[in-house]
C-alpha cells in the first residue's frame, strides 16, 4: 500500500512539472473560467485554504479525496452566489456511499447571466433582441479511503459554454490526495491536488458565418465561416497543510492554507481557521493574496458562519460566506446540506 501511496504522489507531481510553469504573459489567455469559481461556503469563508482539511460533500471542488471521509451514507447539498457584475451562481451536489467500494457523487454547477442585448455593426445601440450565455459544469466523481490515513479522488468535469449562436465543450479532470495525521502527527493533515486539465475547447455554431464578398470575382456575396481559435483550460496545482490541535470536547480549531500555482495567472496563497463550539456553530475566516498580481487582484478577506445539528441519524447544515471583492459588491454565498 506505501508503494501505491508514493506512485500517486509522483504522478501527481509529475503532471504538475509537466503542465505548470506559472502564468507569466499567459495571464487571462486561458478560458473555461467557470471551472474556477468555487462553490461550498465554509471554503469560501477560509478564502480556499481548507484543500487538505475539507471532508463531506463540499470537499468535491476543493479536493475530491476529501469526499472519501464522509461521515452518512448520502450527503445532498445546494448552494446560490450572488457573483461579480450581478452573476449567479447555483450549485448542487449528490454523494453516495458505497461499503467496500468508495463515493460516488454527481454535482453541477451554473451560471446565470441574464439576458444581454445584441448589437451589430450597423445597429451599435441594439437591434431590440436579446440572448442568455448558458455556462454549465457538471461533475462525476470517485473517492476512496485506501487506508486510516490515505484518501484520493477522481472528478470528470463536463464543460458547456453557449453564447447566442456560438457554443463549445470539453471535459476536465480533477485528481486529489488527502494524508491525515501526517508523520503520526495528530490532527495533521497534507493535501495536494491537480484542477482542470484537459484538452482545448474551440468555439462552433451558426454566429460564426459571416457575410462578405470577394473582389474581382464574378460572384454575389456569400457567407463564409470563421475559424475560432482553441483555446486551453485554467489548469492549477495547489498544495496545502491544516492543523486541529487537540484542546476539549466543545471546543475545537482548524488551520489550514495552501500554495496554488495557475498555468494562466500568478501564484496564490491562502490562509484560513475555522473555530468550532460543541460540533454546532461555527466562526470562519480567512485571506488570499498573489504577489505576482497587480494591484487589480479582485480578492482578499472572506468570514463565514455555519450551523450543522444532527438528530436521529439526520443531519442538518446551514453556512453563510461572505468574501470581500475589488472593484465589485461583495460575494454572498448560502448553502443546505442534508446527510442521511
Amino acid at each position: 500500500m506505501k508503494n501505491i501511496i508514493k506512485i500517486l504522489l509522483a504522478f501527481i507531481l509529475l503532471l504538475a512539472v509537466d503542465a505548470f510553469a506559472g502564468g507569466g504573459k499567459r495571464t487571462g489567455t486561458g478560458g473555461a473560467a467557470e471551472l474556477l469559481i468555487p462553490v461550498g461556503p465554509r471554503g469560501i469563508a477560509m478564502a480556499g485554504a481548507n484543500l487538505s482539511t475539507s471532508t463531506g460533500i463540499e470537499a468535491l471542488f476543493w479536493n475530491p479525496a476529501g469526499v472519501a471521509l464522509m461521515q452518512n451514507n448520502a450527503d445532498v447539498i445546494f448552494s446560490h452566489m450572488s457573483y461579480i457584475a450581478d452573476i449567479g451562481v447555483d450549485y448542487g451536489a449528490i454523494a453516495a456511499n458505497f461499503e467496500g467500494f468508495g463515493v460516488v457523487s454527481f454535482s453541477i454547477k451554473s451560471l446565470s447571466v441574464g439576458d444581454i442585448l445584441i448589437t451589430t455593426t450597423s445597429n451599435p445601440d441594439g437591434t431590440g433582441e436579446t440572448f442568455s450565455p448558458s455556462f454549465i459544469v457538471a461533475g462525476l466523481s470517485y473517492s476512496r479511503q485506501l487506508t486510516e490515513t490515505i484518501s484520493v479522488g477522481l472528478t470528470t468535469n463536463f464543460i458547456s459554454e453557449r453564447m447566442a449562436d456560438v457554443s463549445a465543450s470539453g471535459v476536465a479532470f480533477d485528481v486529489g490526495v488527502m494524508y491525515n495525521n501526517l508523520a503520526d502527527i495528530n490532527g495533521l493533515s497534507l493535501g495536494v491536488v491537480i484542477k482542470n486539465l484537459g484538452p482545448e475547447m474551440k468555439f462552433s455554431g451558426g454566429g460564426l458565418f459571416q457575410r462578405g464578398q470577394i473582389d474581382d470575382v464574378n460572384r454575389g456575396p456569400t457567407f463564409y465561416l470563421v475559424d475560432a481559435a482553441a483555446f486551453e483550460l485554467p489548469s492549477n496545482f495547489q498544495l496545502g497543510l491544516g492543523y486541529s490541535p487537540v484542546l476539549d470536547e466543545i471546543n475545537s480549531l482548524q488551520f489550514s492554507g495552501i500554495y496554488q500555482n495557475n498555468n494562466f495567472s500568478g501564484d496564490e496563497y491562502k490562509i484560513g481557521g475555522e473555530y468550532g463550539y460543541n460540533d454546532m456553530f461555527f466562526v470562519r475566516a480567512g485571506y488570499q493574496l498573489a504577489p505576482q498580481v497587480s494591484e487589480d487582484y479582485l480578492y482578499g478577506f472572506s468570514a463565514g458562519v455555519g450551523i450543522d445539528y444532527e438528530v436521529e441519524g439526520f443531519g442538518f447544515k446551514v453556512d453563510y460566506a461572505f468574501r470581500d471583492v475589488e472593484f465589485f459588491e461583495a460575494n454572498h454565498i448560502f448553502s443546505l446540506t442534508l446527510g442521511f
